[in-house]
């Protein structure tokens, strides 16, 4: 039997090359996305600025949030392939919890 919904955990680390205005309508894109394709089980946690571990496209710093949801299976993959095509987002990783 298929599952109806899963707890997930998404990390994502923002560009900080424009202002941070910029980062923050990315943080509020994908937390709308998330909540019209799932339910947001916590708060979106923002970490903030942080020194990225080595250098990702010449960039040293990197904006980290982590999104806590849960939704249908298929919605995951869905989410990843967006992060992954968005300008202003390094790195992602959508995992479950």
């Amino acid at each position: 039997m298929a599952k109806l919904n899963e707890s997930y955990e998404a990390m994502v680390v923002f560009s900080l090359k424009k202002d941070e205005e910029t980062v923050k309508e990315l943080v509020e894109k994908f937390k709308g996305v998330i909540e019209r394709h799932g339910t947001l089980t916590e708060e979106v946690n923002e970490w903030g600025k942080r020194k990225l571990a080595y250098p990702i496209n010449y960039e040293t710093e990197g904006y980290y949030v982590l999104y806590t949801f849960t939704s249908a299976p298929d919605f995951p993959a869905e989410l990843n392939r967006r992060l992954n095509i968005t300008d202003g987002v390094l790195r992602a990783l959508v995992t479950t919890k």
